[in-house]
């Protein structure tokens, strides 16, 4: 029928149409300017523990809503050095696990901290940790997903293996899950080709008993 037509019928019927489109939340956003150049250039090497270390975020959904995992790995072992796991993607997530990872290797000063120009990471707070840990930033390119490939390698063996293996009822039961495959799983039973078929730990142990010797 015609646009008139269509019109009378409404207007006798007392119909009236909206049109709308729904608003894509957090979508569609372009991530702000670096606040580091990169450092980095995709050369994912480091030939002493503490040299390079890589950090993002991931996600995934239980029926309690969405848990949020931000982690930080040491390029030189490929140890999950320090993480952190919050119901809220905020830049307390990656500071939490920015300073977790600098508990458990000490002396950090000098250290390359390598993520994506996600807010979390552009935050003053974060860069106020660099600053106090005496690390240097560096950030990829805008939708570059290798410019940290290494550090998405990572989240895709826990998609595999954990967050991706059933439907989590609830936030505490996907915590434990992921610390546990963590700590127990990858860091001291996955052997890894690039390390000479160790394990992170494995591989920590033995070289820092080669270099005790030396010294």
């Amino acid at each position: 029928m015609c646009d008139r037509t269509a019109w009378r019928l409404c207007r006798d019927q007392g119909w009236r149409s909206a049109f709308g489109k729904k608003k894509a939340r957090g979508k569609g956003k372009t991530p702000g300017p670096p606040v580091h150049d990169d450092l980095v250039q995709r050369e994912f090497v480091a030939a002493a523990p503490n040299e390079l270390s890589l950090s993002d975020i991931t996600e995934h959904w239980t029926s309690e809503g969405k848990l949020y995992l931000c982690a930080v790995k040491d390029v030189w072992s490929n140890r999950i050095v320090g993480y952190s796991i919050d119901s809220q993607m905020t830049s307390a997530l990656a500071v939490t696990a920015l300073n977790n990872a600098v508990l458990r290797r000490g002396d950090v000063a000098g250290c390359v901290l390598h993520t994506d120009r996600g807010s979390q990471f552009r935050s003053r707070k974060l860069q106020r940790a660099l600053t106090c840990h005496g690390m240097a930033g560096s950030m990829g390119r805008v939708g570059a997903a290798g410019d940290n490939a290494a550090m998405e390698s990572f989240f895709s063996l826990l998609q595999k293996n954990v967050l991706n293996r059933k439907t989590w009822a609830t936030r505490d039961e996907l915590r434990s899950a992921i610390v546990t495959w963590i700590e127990r799983t990858y860091h001291r039973r996955r052997r890894q080709v690039r390390l000479g078929r160790l394990t992170p730990v494995d591989y920590e142990t033995i070289l820092n008993e080669k270099q005790a010797l030396v010294a």
